[in-house]
């Protein structure tokens, strides 16, 4: 349930997070379970731009090659391992095919080349207890094998290919969620739709923000050591006036799009002129994307266009002419924005390193810290890095980070596998299918869904035939998971949205379920369901 302001406000905090997308869960976690009072502002929902709008993979980086960013790459794929530790539900390794062709630039061997590197440097990649965890190295194929695995790639001119893993997420959403109850767990407070009007600043010092909450409309002046910039691709506004001493951002759109399967079950990674771009598995479903195109408008007003959606299908069907992808084929789009550190080159070329600044250091003010760039997979490092500059300012040791050992709430399960089977023979009277989807998006908080699923039989019912998610999960998200809008459940909490408009005998069972419990009328939810149906409509330019 929501807090008010007030209770944040009636002291002072060591940290004031600002932004509630993966970076700013990381460094909650992280700032918490140290023993530091956290409060953590974010003005939609949690994880409800960036954080969501991903290609759902935490990898290595395999084209930081090219740039020779050797120590990203190493991070990036320690940070892998890490993740398939803690969150071993919602993380799992994942095989991606690469083929090359005879005109390509980056022939076989120069690819096999760096697959050689890149297997190298993650040389702790069998390093876990559980061995469907391990991330296997690369292997080569020839042009007749690779058409076996995917025959509809192009067979002209194929040289062979190279088989190599990454991992993929199953929800980014829960993921970053998952941080956020840790956090809380270890005593942090968060607030979502409240936003963070102002910097208050004594003298040359940060010393809190005034923050709004949309929902009740209450005002506070929250108190804060320090203050952590962690806003995305809102970092540069919400830095306001302080001037020369802001980094300045750029912003890159991705874009993707969800159609029917492509793969049997690996993904497919093909270089293009313009970049690369993937064709995924996920949730039975092909996921496509993404873009990289640099994007000047106002945050605020970014939105998926037909034009994104059908570039993005051209570029599909030049280089996989056996898709014939059309636009009534896209069961689903989404966009989000990339904030990049500027370093003065193109969106694709630009490094996916991260900065965490001093804003004293650069003749800003006191008080003050921001944490930009990066990406989905090196953010608990990132939230490290952070914490080592907290210590520092605040001016006493802090305990040692433990965010890469402690599993997430859902994650101390052991092996996946073994503990769906457990699952489904502990409680034959429910369906088994339900039990692995439950075990998947909670991982070791199932049992709080069983809870539901005792008290009222009829919450284990699809909210819409063909559909995994039920009205348990509904229930949950609001009262243990900090839902307050439709949206927040459809598109974040659960999967329900997220391969396309699941219907709307789904979005009004879903809405009445919401509505028992926060009191909406039945003009309240349907003005729900609308803000929902929104989601489904592309700008028109």
């Amino acid at each position: 349930m929501r807090t008010a302001l007030a209770q944040a406000a009636s002291h002072v905090h060591d940290l004031i997070v600002v932004g509630g997308g993966v970076t700013g869960a990381c460094i909650a976690r992280d700032a918490a379970l140290r023993g530091l009072s956290v409060v953590l502002l974010e003005k939609h929902d949690f994880s409800h731009a960036t954080s969501a709008a991903s290609s759902k993979l935490i990898h290595g980086g395999l084209r930081y090659l090219k740039n020779l960013e050797v120590g990203l790459i190493r991070e990036s794929l320690r940070e892998r391992r890490t993740w398939l530790r803690i969150a071993p539900h919602l993380v799992y390794p994942l095989p991606v095919l690469l083929p090359s062709f005879r005109d390509d630039k980056d022939g076989l061997l120069k690819l096999r080349a760096g697959l050689t590197v890149y297997d190298l440097l993650a040389f702790d990649r069998g390093w876990l207890a559980d061995r469907d965890q391990r991330v296997p190295g690369h292997r080569k194929l020839g042009p007749a094998a690779a058409l076996a695995l995917q025959p509809d790639l192009p067979a002209e001119g194929l040289a062979g290919a190279l088989l190599y893993y990454d991992c993929q997420m199953f929800s980014p959403e829960r993921l970053a969620l998952e941080c956020l109850l840790s956090a809380t767990a270890a005593g942090a407070r968060l607030y979502n739709y409240c936003r963070v009007d102002e910097l208050l600043r004594i003298d040359n010092r940060v010393v809190g923000v005034r923050a709004r909450d949309l929902q009740s409309g209450e005002q506070a002046e929250l108190r804060g050591r320090l203050v952590i910039n962690a806003a995305g691709p809102w970092a540069d506004l919400v830095l306001g006036e302080l001037g020369g001493a802001q980094h300045k951002l750029i912003r890159s759109k991705g874009i993707h799009v969800i159609t029917r399967p492509l793969t049997p079950g690996h993904a497919l990674a093909i270089a293009g002129r313009g970049g690369h771009f993937f064709v995924l598995p996920w949730r039975g479903r092909s996921l496509i994307g993404t873009t990289d195109e640099a994007y000047h408008g106002a945050p605020d007003e970014f939105r998926v266009t037909e034009g994104d959606i059908n570039g993005l299908l051209a570029t599909v069907n030049a280089h996989l002419p056996a898709a014939r992808l059309r636009r009534e084929d896209v069961q689903h789009f989404f966009g989000g924005l990339r904030p990049l550190v500027d370093d003065g080159g193109s969106t694709y070329d630009a490094s996916r390193r991260s900065e965490v600044s001093d804003h004293a250091a650069l003749g800003g003010p006191e008080g003050l810290i921001s944490a930009t760039g990066g990406k989905w997979t090196t953010s608990r490092h990132l939230a490290e890095q952070v914490l080592a500059l907290v210590g520092d300012k605040l001016g006493r040791p802090l305990a040692p980070c433990t965010t890469g050992v402690t599993p997430l709430p859902g994650g101390a399960i052991g092996n996946f596998r073994a503990f769906v089977a457990e699952t489904q023979r502990r409680n034959p009277r429910h369906d088994p299918a339900l039990l692995e989807h439950l075990a998947r998006t909670y991982g070791a908080r199932l049992p709080e869904l069983l809870t539901y699923l005792e008290a009222d039989a009829s919450l284990a019912r699809p909210l819409a035939d063909g559909l995994a998610e039920v009205g348990a999960q509904v229930v949950h998200a609001v009262r243990a998971e900090r839902a307050v809008q439709l949206e927040d459940v459809v598109f974040r909490r659960t999967g329900l949205g997220t391969l396309g408009h699941p219907g709307e005998t789904a979005l009004i069972a879903a809405a009445r379920l919401m509505g028992r419990m926060l009191g909406w009328d039945r003009a309240e939810r349907m003005r729900q369901v609308e803000r929902v149906l929104d989601h489904y409509v592309a700008a028109a330019a």
